[in-house]
């Protein structure tokens, strides 16, 4: 499978500047929804970039410095648990992915978005369901946004330790759900969720 597919596709109507979006963390109990937004050099290549989920996270971690170190841009969308009671969890990740996009310099002049749907903005772009498995730039965005969604969970664990998120980042397993049982929701909780929200007196 050629992971360029799309990238190619979209350089040969004239596009120049080819981002791929993905985000981190819909499903979680705790913490914000992040998205990443990444632009790649046409010469990048590494045959271990691919879908975040399919990496260990030390693989990630280094991966992530290297889309850094020779991404063109690279842009972060962060959207917090308010915002995702208030608005829903698919319009605050959409939400994401658009801020992600508004912070790369240069901007884009097409996007490859991980999913089914399009994002807030006026630029040209394609919804790719499974995306993070078939471009590498929305493989990319999915590194850069699971690995700085994990390190805003580890630091906040030093306001709430008693939850332990660097072990789950918010997910919710079984002793997340029953520290939440114990000591009830923080700040950060997402109270909205199923999990949560039965604490809500």
């Amino acid at each position: 499978m050629d992971l360029w597919y799309f990238e190619k596709e979209a350089t040969q109507t004239g596009c120049k500047d080819i981002a791929g979006i993905d985000e981190a963390g819909r499903g979680p109990l705790a913490g914000p929804v992040v998205s990443a937004a990444v632009i790649l050099p046409p010469a990048f290549n590494d045959p271990e970039i691919t879908d975040s989920k399919k990496l260990t996270p030390k693989k990630r971690e280094r991966l992530y410095l290297k889309i850094y170190d020779r991404a063109v841009a690279v842009g972060i969308g962060i959207v917090d648990p308010v915002e995702i009671d208030r608005i829903n969890i698919l319009q605050a990740s959409l939400l994401a992915m658009a801020i992600a996009v508004e912070n790369l310099e240069p901007q884009p002049d097409h996007l490859l978005i991980d999913g089914n749907f399009p994002i807030p903005s006026r630029l040209p772009q394609q919804p790719i369901p499974k995306g993070d498995a078939l471009s590498i730039s929305i493989a990319a965005a999915s590194i850069v946004a699971k690995v700085s969604r994990d390190r805003l969970m580890r630091t906040y664990h030093h306001y709430y330790p008693q939850f332990d998120f660097p072990r789950h980042k918010g997910y919710p397993t079984r002793a997340h759900k029953e520290a939440i049982r114990v000591f009830g929701f923080s700040p950060i909780h997402r109270r909205s969720f199923k999990g949560v929200k039965e604490y809500i007196k």
